[in-house]
């Protein structure tokens, strides 16, 4: 089988298991229970295989937990992050499912297991809570323990029956594709709150590729709303793993996503030491103030969310906002997040962010936001996407691009609406598409009907709209009409309609006097 379909029947399997066992559970909520357990797999096989260190006499799961000596454990730890004894496999607890009556109890107490085991080492924060979403004792699953039981054990059996082939070899991507997979196909189904939980692999790699372009290096990669990961991970998969130095960074307000995001990275095998997921409101409470500046940004923020603005009086002077003299509206933040990543980049990066369009063009503060932006030549280019491209939003969005090292003071909008594929419930960019985004916004060239770049005049005289229609022509697709060709050929059409008429009522006359005669 060659990857596409290996990816393509992992996905139709996990979809499967998903359908199959969450019964009467919601499948927004079942989930948890659907990605937890292929993440026990993964770290379980994953572990065993470092333990065994590629010495096929070596069967990790088969060993008594009592040969396990504090000496072995310690080290595992400080490289892994994390211990998981044999009998806390996922292939031994997988092979007992169906007939343990205390499944949910013995699993319950292996997460914890895991979790603590980090305890006091420097992965700690980074492995737990890890399972908190994953609630073994929960009624979702079933009002009675063998109800949970029984849901349990078949999403155990469903995963364990999954083929990932060797972790180390190239089938590990796999797994991550699948499971962004299964996270996607959530996400479409979850109402509006999809667009804010997972940002498509295309627009992601569209982002990571504006975020990183022309780079050698970064020393880190940045997203100040992280969701489940992907923007961060689109550039590990997209580019050399030693192109980012330092690692990732992200934060993130939602819990449970805040999991999902730290599992990602497990799961794209990122280790602890070179990911920083942290929980919290990124505008009230942010982190990674000291490990500030960052090469490059990337983020989805959510869209015109409330937030608390100038009820905080302090604010003002937060050295993020205080320089553009004024804070973003309550009742969109959307500007915030803006000011936010613009104040963690470095001299030499950029930052690319998804943007809901009405900022680009509304007055107010949002106005002056802009006019600081440009008149500080932060604003590279401005690029709007076809609509219908994210899950559970419709909305044509655009994807703002700042940097502090640009060599003029123009802007570049790109009109990129009209570069989509039609698939089933939402558009897709190709790669040939992202191709030719990239390839105008390395060239900076003017392209009729696609591309301008904009003097920093223009710009103010226009009020520092940045709205991309209002200096990209669109293309008009009306049909041209000759009018002096149109009127010969409607006085040939009168001639021989009169022609007609006289021939018929010459016939008429014939009929009506052979008529009379009879």
């Amino acid at each position: 089988m060659t990857s596409l379909q290996q990816r393509a029947e992992l996905q139709r399997r996990i979809w499967q298991i998903a359908n199959e066992v969450r019964g009467a559970v919601d499948g927004w909520d079942f989930k948890q229970y659907v990605l937890g357990t292929l993440f026990y797999r993964f770290i379980s096989e994953h572990f065993a295989a470092y333990i065994e260190g590629g010495d096929e006499s070596v069967h990790y799961a088969e060993l008594p937990d009592s040969v396990i000596t504090a000496d072995i454990k310690d080290d595992a730890i400080k490289t892994k992050g994390y211990f998981i004894y044999p009998s806390q496999l996922f292939a031994k607890v997988a092979a007992t499912a169906n007939t343990n009556e205390s499944l949910n109890t013995d699993l319950a107490a292996i997460f914890a297991a895991i979790e603590s085991s980090a305890n006091g080492y420097p992965s700690e924060r980074d492995i737990k809570g890890l399972f908190a979403d994953f609630d073994t004792t929960s009624n979702r699953l079933g009002n009675t323990v063998r109800d949970k039981n029984l849901r349990l054990a078949a999403v155990l059996k469903g995963v364990a029956e999954l083929n990932f082939a060797d972790f180390e070899g190239s089938n590990i991507d796999l797994f991550g594709d699948a499971y962004e997979f299964l996270i996607s196909n959530y996400a479409a189904n979850a109402g509006k709150s999809g667009g804010e939980f997972f940002t498509p692999q295309h627009v992601s790699k569209l982002i990571a590729q504006l975020a990183m372009h022309g780079q050698t290096s970064v020393n880190k990669i940045y997203d100040p709303a992280c969701g489940s990961g992907s923007l961060l991970l689109q550039a590990k998969k997209h580019f050399d793993a030693h192109i980012i130095e330092e690692g990732f960074f992200g934060q993130e307000i939602n819990h449970t996503t805040y999991n999902l995001a730290r599992m990602n990275m497990f799961l794209h095998n990122v280790n602890y030491d070179k990911f920083n997921v942290q929980l919290g409101d990124t505008l009230t409470q942010p982190h990674f103030g000291d490990d500030k500046p960052f090469d490059a940004i990337v983020s989805n923020p959510p869209y015109s969310v409330k937030w608390i603005g100038s009820d905080d009086p302090t604010l003002i002077n937060d050295e993020r906002f205080a320089p553009a003299g004024v804070l973003a509206p309550k009742s969109k933040a959307d500007f915030a997040f803006v000011l936010h990543a613009l104040s963690y980049l470095s001299s030499k990066g950029r930052a690319a962010i998804v943007c809901f369009p009405g900022i680009f063009y509304r007055g107010g503060a949002e106005q002056k936001i802009r006019q600081y932006l440009v008149e500080n030549n932060f604003v590279e280019t401005i690029i709007s996407l076809a609509p219908n491209l994210f899950f559970g939003t419709t909305i044509a969005v655009t994807i703002l691009v700042l940097s502090k090292h640009k060599p003029d003071t123009h802007t570049q909008f790109i009109d990129a609406s009209g570069l989509f594929k039609k698939e089933t419930n939402n558009n897709t960019l190709t790669n040939a598409h992202i191709e030719h985004i990239m390839q105008v916004f390395d060239n900076k060239a003017d392209v009729e009907h696609f591309a301008k770049s904009v003097s920093f005049d223009a710009i103010a005289a226009n009020g520092y709209n940045l709205s991309v229609s209002s200096y990209v022509e669109a293309q008009d697709t009306r049909e041209v009409v000759d009018i002096a060709k149109l009127n010969a050929e409607l006085k040939t059409t009168v001639a021989k309609i009169d022609q007609l008429r006289k021939e018929i009522d010459a016939i008429v006359a014939e009929i009506e006097g052979e008529g009379r005669e009879a």
